[in-house]
């Protein structure tokens, strides 16, 4: 276990309506993933090369820089770093979504 783990905020409603539209199989990569990344400290998650931690060119609702990484092949998450929380707000089952 990292010795300061990232925790995750999965509670955006886009995130989770997302989520749970997944067919099964890709929902239960996608859980792997994030338990994964629940384990991972930030200085592992900025340098991983599977996650593959991006700053995209959008901002969010309150300004904030926002980043890309991967889940799975096939799916990126987009999401924000407040303090020690990854505040996870949009899933792309189209990696490129993710950048749009």
């Amino acid at each position: 276990m990292a010795e300061n783990p990232t925790p995750a905020d999965l509670n955006s409603p886009e995130f989770q309506s997302q989520l749970f539209s997944l067919e099964r199989t890709l929902l239960v990569q996608v859980v792997d993933v994030l338990g994964r990344l629940r384990r991972t400290g930030w200085n592992d998650l900025y340098r991983s090369p599977g996650f593959k931690w991006e700053k995209i060119g959008h901002v969010g609702s309150r300004g904030e820089a926002l980043y890309s990484l991967r889940l799975t092949q096939k799916i990126r998450a987009v999401g924000f770093r407040e303090g020690e929380f990854l505040r996870l707000i949009s899933l792309h089952p189209d990696h490129d979504s993710a950048y749009r």
